[in-house]
């Protein structure tokens, strides 16, 4: 390969006026009998040598390995890794030091409700810690480029970048690229990106996978010389421009901009218990609170003041406003479902989650979910299913135990049909039942 691009420069003949600079036909005819080598280049369904080379780079960032000596931005991805795993690390050691020099009562974990709060990775379905969530995910995007550079370059471009504005920018940019390219397949400037051009420099090369994603679409590396400077530079050329690869180029195109962010999914930890007098009883583990450990522990000195302030006279909207103040304390709830036998079900939940959500949850942990029924929070406050409002506006924050009831019509229905009551939990609920301490 590296022979095969020393006569491709030699072969470069660039006109004199400078704009019209063109690959010479041989130079074309080298390239495109490099490129037919193989006849799995034109397979769109086995990696291209350009997705081979960019799965390759990234793989090399977890694993360490040599990377292919082309200029890339695997040794800023590789860093990046390395930084994020020593602050999580340093994390760790600040949140220890914290609650050891705040001295906020440790709860012994067996006595806590939940053992923490915890997340699914969409690509490999592992459980996560939320400290550990966003190093895996990234991992997992890496690792996928050996199956699929394609896929694994969209989803590092939405993924690896927080500023959605700046990864719409990239994606336009690129996708003028490809536009520019299928209008004019013959024109070798279109085909021509150079690396130290101040639009791909601004606003395409700051936002990361954008570099992997054009080599998933065979774009190659390669030193050029440029009129009127003694040094060449860098440019990515798209050297195969047959019908079928710009019409996978633009199908390619169109998964970029149709592409989304992975996120890990918060797992809600189902869990059935048996009836209970300890049902209203919650430890929660600090996950579950926007709050440090020097926080929580001013938290409990101003619970002693609580009997006093509601003894205050205060206007209705003096309350509302402490109110949201609560609710914005809270990251996650828990919430327990009292059955009509008294069993109990539990499942985690963001604080942000609207009441369809919660009703959903339901629905799917019972054997006959389809029938209509009720929940009722603490004071006798029937939820609405069909109302899109947030848990913590309800005040099911930071944990609730609500009452569940099959609607009394058509309970009455079934009963003068001579039918049974339903059964309640479904069978894998009930296989890891538990008692509640």
């Amino acid at each position: 390969m590296k022979k095969f691009l020393e006569d491709i420069k030699k072969d470069i003949k660039f006109k004199s006026a400078g704009p019209g600079k063109k690959l010479t036909e041989e130079a074309s005819a080298k390239a495109e009998a490099a490129q037919s080598s193989s006849s799995a280049k034109h397979n769109r369904y086995v990696p291209s040598e350009g997705s081979q080379r960019a799965g390759a780079a990234a793989l090399a960032r977890i694993e360490q390995h040599p990377r292919p000596k082309v200029h890339t931005s695997q040794d800023a991805i590789r860093n990046q890794v390395k930084r994020e795993l020593e602050a999580a690390a340093l994390t760790d050691k600040e949140k220890a030091d914290a609650a050891e020099g705040s001295k906020v009562p440790v709860i012994d974990p067996a006595c806590l409700s939940v053992s923490g709060v915890y997340f699914t990775c969409p690509l490999t379905g592992a459980t996560l810690t939320k400290r550990e969530r966003e190093v895996h995910i990234k991992e997992a995007i890496l690792m996928r480029f050996e199956e699929d550079a394609v896929e694994a370059s969209v989803m590092m471009v939405h993924t690896f970048n927080k500023d959605r504005e700046k990864v719409k920018a990239a994606v336009d940019i690129i996708s003028k690229y490809i536009e520019n390219i299928c209008k004019n397949p013959t024109e070798e400037k279109y085909r021509k990106i150079k690396l130290s051009n101040k639009v791909y420099q601004e606003k395409v090369r700051c936002v990361e996978g954008s570099r992997e994603f054009l080599e998933a679409l065979d774009f190659t590396s390669i030193m050029l010389p440029v009129e009127g400077q003694e040094e060449e530079e860098e440019f990515l050329v798209l050297l195969e421009y047959s019908p079928d690869a710009l019409e996978l180029m633009k199908e390619r195109r169109d998964r970029m901009q149709r592409g989304e962010p992975v996120r890990a999914q918060l797992d809600r930890q189902p869990q059935a218990f048996r009836a209970s007098p300890n049902a209203q009883r919650f430890e929660l583990p600090p996950e579950f609170y926007n709050l440090t450990a020097e926080e929580l522990k001013k938290e409990q000195q101003q619970r002693s003041e609580i009997v006093d302030k509601n003894a205050m006279m205060r206007t209705k909207a003096m309350r509302e406003k402490e109110e949201q103040r609560e609710r914005r304390k809270y990251n996650y709830t828990l919430l327990r479902i009292r059955l009509p036998d008294g069993s109990l079900l539990q499942g985690t939940f963001y604080a942000w989650d609207r009441l369809p959500v919660l009703f959903a949850f339901v629905r799917e942990s019972l054997v006959d979910g389809w029938q209509p029924f009720e929940l009722i929070a603490p004071g006798g406050q029937k939820l609405k299913e069909s109302e899109e409002v947030a848990l913590a506006e309800c005040n099911l924050v930071p944990a609730v135990l609500l009452t569940f009831a099959w609607d009394a019509a058509v309970q009455a229905d079934i009963a003068a049909a001579g039918g049974k009551s339903p059964a309640l939990l479904k069978p894998e609920l009930l296989e890891t039942i538990r008692t509640l301490s």
